[in-house]
């Protein structure tokens, strides 16, 4: 069997724009955009652009996969995003990432739940030797305090790995189905639905008058490379692999952050990186290695 080196390119290049997104947010949200309101533009224009992608190739959705699309919509849109960025704003970045290297175990949990995938011993071991290898690169920067901390801030941001595992896990047969184009519209389209009312109000107190071009040019890298080309990569490469293999990449975006970070003189590299690496390079090998039953 080939191995699916496409799949695995767009996947790595849509966790490295996620690496580099942890950079770019960061210099416009709050101070220009709050949370929820930039929510809403994300899925907005990332609703647009899966549009126009979808007329190039029109595709029938059959009833009976509406109520999935629905879920798809709740788990990897709104739940996901909604819960990320409200729970990042009451705990502190190093814990939320810590948190969100469980993210690859949700999946293999539902997989096991949904799915009916085998858990195997070489999985569960490379997800631990990747889980690792993010812990040690994360513990690796400066605790920054957080007004108002919480263990809420915790809880929301767990519940938001579990939501976007639960979506690689049901978004798998539809991608095998449709049209990457198709799906994403349905799923992204749905999102808009349960984001507009509560990121209106944040989107309508935007001065965009007051907003310098460099951090339009901000918002527009969120929308279309966070948004509209990491959730296509992502959703091409689930089409060839497992949701499992696709969820494990997360470990790669503390490493990929810290390349961006080294890129622009704000980081450098060292030994803890390396070991990092290597252990995360492992730790996706082997949870990418196929099972007999695959889904």
């Amino acid at each position: 069997m080939q191995f699916p080196w496409k799949a695995h390119l767009a996947i790595f290049t849509a966790n490295f724009i996620y690496g580099a997104n942890y950079s770019i947010a960061k210099e416009v949200m709050p101070a220009f955009f709050k949370p929820f309101g930039l929510i809403l533009l994300r899925v907005s224009g990332a609703v647009l652009l899966f549009f126009i992608l979808f007329l190039g190739k029109k595709q029938k959705v059959d009833k009976q996969d509406i109520g999935r699309l629905i879920l798809c919509g709740l788990t990897g849109v709104a739940v996901n995003q909604l819960f990320f960025f409200k729970g990042l704003s009451m705990t502190t970045p190093i814990e939320a990432s810590i948190i969100l290297t469980a993210n690859p175990l949700m999946v293999l949990i539902a997989s096991a739940i949904i799915a009916r995938e085998r858990i195997t011993q070489i999985k569960l071991g490379g997800i631990a030797l990747g889980m690792l290898g993010a812990i040690i690169l994360i513990l690796q920067r400066p605790v920054i305090p957080v007004a108002n901390y919480s263990i809420w801030g915790n809880l929301l941001i767990l519940i938001n790995a579990a939501s976007y595992g639960v979506y690689l896990v049901l978004v798998k047969p539809l991608m095998r189905k449709y049209a990457v184009s198709t799906v994403m519209t349905w799923v992204f389209g749905i999102g808009l639905l349960f984001v507009f009312p509560l990121g209106i109000g944040e989107a309508s107190q935007i001065n965009w008058s007051e907003i310098p071009s460099w951090a339009f040019g901000a918002l527009a890298f969120i929308i279309v490379g966070t948004t509209f080309l990491a959730y296509l990569f992502n959703a091409y490469g689930l089409s060839q692999v497992s949701a499992s293999v696709v969820s494990s990449y997360i470990y790669f975006q503390p490493f990929l952050a810290a390349l961006v970070a080294i890129a622009w003189g704000k980081d450098h590299l060292d030994a803890g990186k390396l070991v990092s690496a290597a252990l995360v390079f492992t730790g996706v090998y082997l949870i990418s290695k196929p099972n007999k039953q695959k889904i």
